[in-house]
């Protein structure tokens, strides 16, 4: 059946939006490029440095300074990641509605310089935390007073606000640099990537290694003043470049579109699609979207919110009075976009409860083992994540280096890439491997520390390692994979929701990790039973068990995206588009993978 679609497009609008984008050219002709760009990657470098050094090594700064439980430490990290994802969808709006990347940007590098510099004070003034023990499980070490947590919270919290301002922004306000219209721009816009993700792992490196080593060896205040300087420093680099910079006024975001889209079709749902025409105006694409979406058939009640249901919804250009009441096909075709993803977002959810486990159990683990190499020097804890890094990187490098020009050669009309539902897959076995070997090693771990009467194991930390190298080729499977499908399947319209979508699975899976943790400390402590988590020693736990629940959900999780989500991975495909150029495809995928 085919349906009747008015297509307005008044001529005024059209000249006035082409005098707006001639009067932007003109203005970014001697701004931009690399020159803008250097100032941009030392501002991110050295953000992510100091970033990093606190995230990779809060678990233990939280246990030995703060004397908190193992359980009560896994829950505020979790809930602390959470609200810095769901931080960025607000930042993300805000700089898309209100300020601009330049300043959401700005913003966001000052509430986290404000953060970290609470969280060194405390670790410098000792009256802001309780006497640390130097054995953290002694039950008769002093606990936190209320107003000594809130401090720490509050610096936590502006840590939050500062991510919200910072993960959405920084890529995209490099890539804004570079005219992506032309073939020059995008092969530039490729190259920043490359050197954004270089820099971004020497920061990484220095962070995990260099600061962690100093805040777990030498001082957590010097450890913390490292990275509190690092961000004052890349604050100043920022604004050195304010002067070469391209500035994009921001053009509303399309958060608000999907509210719109769900009134409008709310509002109409009565009417019938067959007899009435249908809006959709060309001046309704944003000069930055290059891909016009036709109409699909699915999600058909959501094409009644461009239903024309009377002629007085229009004004005398053919423009609808009312964003509320009357949308564009555009518009709703951006939210059945948004909705087809939805399936794999839920894979992503239950995929990233399972890897958060080692960036906080995991490293409880590593704190009860024996850590020392020779006889003066022991592994920091927070080094353990870099075995994951490592791993992740190895297997990018073996995948983009050697097996794609392997497969090229072989066969040129061959896919040239592993699909999207195959690393998914493998991705989500290999962390389901990764916590039965988890599971396996902490019983090993805790029976030998029982059988001395250790609080530290005699096991070696070396034990934990594989456990870490599976969590971290899951993640170059299944992550990279999942972040792929979320920016390849909305439109670049959407670009700034695709990374908001990735980072509310991310927030999700912290928050029902939390639930998981808190459910299972309760189901499991009655009856003068061995609780599986809880205390501040996990001698006195099984943590074993709790591994083994969490594989399972991997399994459950692996067995529903097999049978069910990976056929949308596929059905995707009807989603058209009038043009589509892969080198922006690329530059929009390592867009989401740098804002992690």
């Amino acid at each position: 059946m085919e349906e009747n679609v008015v297509n307005t497009n008044s001529t005024s609008s059209s000249l006035h939006l082409q005098h707006d984008q001639e009067e932007e050219e003109a203005s970014s002709r001697d701004a931009g490029g690399w020159r803008s760009v250097k100032y941009i990657i030392g501002n991110e470098s050295f953000e992510k440095l100091a970033s990093m050094s606190l995230i990779s090594n809060l678990t233990v700064y939280l246990l030995t300074n703060y004397n908190l439980s193992g359980l009560f430490v896994v829950n505020v990290v979790q809930i602390w990641n959470g609200c810095s994802n769901i931080a960025s969808i607000v930042g993300a709006f805000i700089s898309d509605t209100y300020l601009g990347r330049f300043k959401t940007l700005l913003y966001g590098c000052i509430a986290s310089l404000l953060g970290i510099l609470t969280i060194t004070l405390t670790a410098g003034i000792h009256q802001l935390r309780p006497i640390s023990c130097k054995n953290i499980h002694t039950p008769t070490c002093q606990h936190p007073q209320n107003w000594q947590l809130g401090v720490l919270f509050a610096g936590l919290g502006l840590l939050s606000i500062g991510a919200g301002g910072i993960r959405p922004c920084n890529i995209a306000f490099g890539a804004d640099q570079f005219d992506t219209k032309t073939k020059k721009g995008r092969l530039q816009l490729e190259s920043f990537f490359n050197w954004w993700y270089f820099t971004f792992t020497i920061a990484l490196v220095i962070a995990l290694t260099g600061v962690v080593y100093i805040q777990t060896n030498v001082s957590w205040t010097l450890g913390f003043a490292i990275p509190t300087t690092c961000l004052a420093f890349s604050i100043t680099i920022f604004l050195l470049g304010h002067k070469t910079y391209v500035y994009k006024k921001p053009q509303g975001s399309v958060f608000t579109d999907i509210a719109k889209v769900i009134s409008a079709a709310c509002r109409k749902l009565k009417l019938q699609l067959s007899d009435k025409p249908l809006y959709d105006p060309v001046s309704t694409l944003s000069e930055s979207d290059n891909i016009r979406l036709v109409q699909t058939g699915r999600f058909k009640f959501l094409d009644k919110a461009a239903i024309i249901a009377d002629p007085s919804e229009l004004n005398n250009e053919g423009i609808a009075k009312n964003g509320w009441r009357l949308c564009s096909l555009q518009q709703v075709e951006h939210l059945k976009c948004l909705l087809g993803v939805l399936p794999v977002w839920v894979t992503g959810i239950c995929f990233f409860i399972v890897m958060d486990q080692k960036n906080t159990f995991g490293v409880l683990q590593v704190i009860q083992t024996d850590r020392s190499i020779g006889p003066h020097f022991k592994v920091p804890p927070g080094w353990m994540n870099l075995v994951s890094m490592l791993a992740l990187a190895f297997w990018i490098c073996i995948y983009e280096c050697f097996y794609i020009r392997i497969m090229r050669r072989i066969n040129k009309t061959a896919p040239r890439r592993i699909s999207m539902a195959y690393r998914i897959r493998i991705g989500i076995l290999l962390s389901i491997l990764s916590m039965l070997v988890a599971a396996i090693t902490e019983k090993k771990r805790r029976d030998l520390a029982l059988k001395h009467g250790l609080f530290a194991s005699p096991v070696s930390f070396g034990l934990l390692l594989p456990q870490f190298a599976l969590s971290g080729f899951s993640e170059a499977f299944a992550t990279v994979a999942i972040m792929e499908y979320f920016t390849l399947q909305l439109p670049e319209s959407m670009r700034t929701v695709a990374g908001a979508v990735f980072f509310l699975s991310l927030s999700i899976a912290n928050y029902i990790g939390s639930l998981i943790v808190n459910v299972v400390h309760i189901a499991t402590s009655h009856k003068g039973q061995t609780p599986w988590l809880g205390g501040h020693d996990i001698n006195h736990n099984r943590l074993d068990c709790y591994y083994y629940l969490i594989a399972s959900l991997g399994v459950l999780n692996f067995i529903y995206f097999h049978f069910f989500a990976s056929h949308y991975l596929i059905s995707s495909k009807d989603t058209e588009k009038a043009k589509v150029q892969d080198d922006e495809d690329k530059a929009m995928e390592l867009e989401i993978i740098g804002t992690i």
